[in-house]
């Protein structure tokens, strides 16, 4: 695999995009779906899609295509390709935007190749897939299956307040017509993301490119603790219900929860007492926690274990907790064939599964799906400290160029 020279490459596509959504508190990126960033992301796709000659649309959804139709203009049997462009708060600068990007560079490479493609390929940009605004991951791509009713989305609200309906038509889309899509998943053969690796597999194997062939079972929760508000001065220590207590005893409930059986994983990100003054008793502690696990029973079981002891706990300091699923994604395992495929098509890439939850997950029940994954020199994601080499990156580039240029002239399915 060697990297080609073409006009536009990941590292300058990337390059144009590196001062859109810095967050100077935290660092890195935050570029929440429906954001001034996220905006302006997606309308550098739409002109880089464009300079290109594909044909670019937004669907109900709010998830953009850019297609490369065949002579015949008939979009059937589609390999798609994509990912996205919103981040975690802080995140860092690969994980969304790489895949975009080596698509980009893809569809010039196999236009430098000379390529006529026997089937449509098409970009898709997924809106909201981190979850971090309105709470559910890989949104857009829930909505277009029909994973997420429409009447639950158009609720959701943000940590302001505001309702996905409301956020969503202020940004010009109208939220009425969100939800299933058959006709647009008709016109899907099979997708390929490319993404940044988010562990250290291609570190240890000394690889720069690998495929997917699961994704570990998760899901998140919201667990809120009620107290009594009170004042901070005034209320005896002996006397108080204080549910932020109970949340700190939680959280680390929480990890030992997860510690008790081999390969869980139990982190609780993000933690808000209402109302949230420096001198007041909270009454109410929500946390939003994050549970996975291989095996989806042993999701469920540390999930029932974390109910129990927070339930105990809030007894303890005077509470009540209650426990509500956000989201829940079981366990993935990539299409066998298609995987194979792409191992014919890539001899050299290591086959890896991966701990984080991506949109080709949520595909997966309705079309083959499959993931590359370039090497990330640092191990972190969901930081700044994310990194892809240039080298590497250009090499994914080459490598999802590659695996479409077969897929796109195989046999039809």
């Amino acid at each position: 695999m060697t990297a080609p020279s073409t006009t536009a490459t990941v590292t300058s596509l990337l390059a144009e995009i590196a001062d859109v959504g810095t967050d100077q508190w935290r660092g890195g990126y935050s570029r929440p779906v429906f954001s001034t960033a996220e905006t302006d992301l997606r309308g550098w796709f739409v002109e880089q899609a464009g300079r290109r000659g594909l044909d670019v649309e937004t669907d109900r959804n709010g998830i953009i295509w850019a297609w490369w139709d065949t002579a015949s203009g008939v979009r059937k049997d589609t390999v798609l390709t994509g990912s996205h462009l919103d981040s975690v708060p802080g995140g860092g600068g690969f994980d969304g935007p790489l895949g975009v990007a080596s698509a980009l560079v893809a569809v010039d490479i196999l236009k430098a190749r000379g390529l006529r493609p026997a089937k449509p390929l098409a970009i898709a940009v997924f809106p909201e897939e981190e979850g971090s605004r309105f709470g559910v991951a890989c949104l857009g791509s829930r909505l277009l299956t029909g994973a997420l009713d429409p009447d639950k989305a158009r609720s959701l609200r943000d940590a302001d307040g505001n309702t996905y309906a409301d956020v969503a038509a202020a940004g010009g889309q109208d939220p009425r017509f969100i939800g299933a899509d058959p006709a647009a998943l008709a016109q899907l053969g099979m997708f390929v993301e490319l993404h940044v690796e988010q562990g250290r597999g291609l570190i240890d194997l000394e690889r720069p490119v690998a495929i997917g062939s699961s994704i570990l079972g998760h899901g998140r929760w919201k667990l809120s603790f009620a107290g009594q508000g009170n004042h901070a001065g005034t209320t005896l220590m002996a006397g108080r219900r204080d549910p932020m207590v109970a949340a700190a005893r939680a959280v680390v409930a929480i990890r030992d929860a997860a510690r008790e059986h081999r390969n869980a994983r139990a982190t609780v990100g993000r933690l808000q007492p209402v109302p949230g003054g420096t001198n007041v008793i909270a009454s109410r502690v929500d946390l939003w926690i994050d549970v996975r696990h291989p095996d989806d029973a042993v999701t469920a079981a540390v999930v029932e274990s974390i109910t129990c002891r927070a339930e105990l706990l809030a007894a303890e300091e005077g509470c009540t907790a209650a426990l509500t699923v956000e989201s829940l994604s079981p366990t993935v395992h990539f299409d066998a064939g298609l995987r194979d495929t792409l191992q014919s098509l890539l001899p050299d890439a290591p086959v890896l599964d991966t701990g984080a939850g991506h949109d080709a997950g949520v595909l997966a029940g309705h079309l083959p799906t499959a993931m590359l994954f370039v090497r990330n020199p640092t191990g972190i994601s969901h930081s700044p400290e994310e990194l892809v080499d240039d080298a590497d990156a250009e090499l994914g580039a080459v490598a999802l160029a590659d695996a479409l240029a077969g897929l796109l002239n195989g046999p039809a399915s």
